[in-house]
């Protein structure tokens, strides 16, 4: 997407976040989803005045972080990692970003907890993997409390909440379920661990039902920047 693409598309966004979190009653943010874009297309967004970004992979985030720097120090982003992180990334991750929302198995979280010593608290969801697919990461309902209360635990991690990616329907009554299981999910964990406050779901198809449904943080990419070629 082009200069004037990103400036028509990103207040039309926020208008939208903004009225479903209105009419739902909840605030709802928005995570800029700037995976597989340059650096300059973030710059781009920021100078709007967007600050949260979310990345997939760690080495191409740092790599725009650094390009940023150069281009322009004086912008403070924030940081977040969406996608599935290896244990041998949990160093990078606990040094450079501000959030992870896809952590998943209870063995990333030692480390994350002692690479994150010195620092401000890592703010971490858990990434749920709601419709069990063999394609997505996530941990599973059942194991989530145990994963929940580790989390908790660690003194250099700040549990938020948790993050989810609904397997792709066309039917929206479909998605609904999976963002109410979500939900259901959030409001039982965060009755035992009140500091939760994020119920991250909803990408750019379908953010609006999933902030109807209780999402705090919705993950929007494509409806920003353009579909990636």
């Amino acid at each position: 997407m082009n200069e004037s693409g990103l400036e028509d598309a990103y207040p039309g966004i926020l208008r939208r976040v903004q009225a479903a979190a209105a009419a739902a009653r909840l605030p709802a943010t928005l995570l800029a989803v700037s995976k597989t874009k340059p650096a300059a297309a973030i710059a781009q967004l920021a100078m709007l005045g967007q600050r949260a970004f979310g990345e997939n992979y760690v080495q191409e985030a740092l790599a725009k972080r650094q390009a940023l720097h150069g281009m322009h120090p004086e912008l403070d982003l924030e940081w977040h990692l969406i996608g599935p992180l290896q244990s041998n990334k949990c160093r990078e991750v606990a040094l450079h970003f501000d959030w992870l929302q896809s952590l998943d198995r209870g063995k990333l979280v030692e480390p994350l907890n002692r690479f994150r010593d010195g620092k401000t608290p890592l703010n971490v969801l858990i990434q749920v993997n709601i419709d069990a697919q063999d394609t997505k990461s996530g941990c599973a309902p059942a194991a989530l409390p145990q994963l929940v209360a580790q989390v908790a635990a660690a003194p250099h991690l700040r549990l938020r909440g948790l993050m989810a990616i609904p397997a792709p329907a066309a039917d929206s009554g479909v998605r609904r379920a999976a963002f109410r299981r979500m939900r259901a999910l959030f409001d039982a964990a965060k009755s035992t661990f009140p500091q939760m406050d994020t119920l991250s779901m909803g990408m750019s198809d379908d953010f609006e039902l999933a902030i109807a449904e209780g999402a705090t943080m919705v993950r929007i990419g494509s409806a920003l920047f353009g579909r990636r070629t």
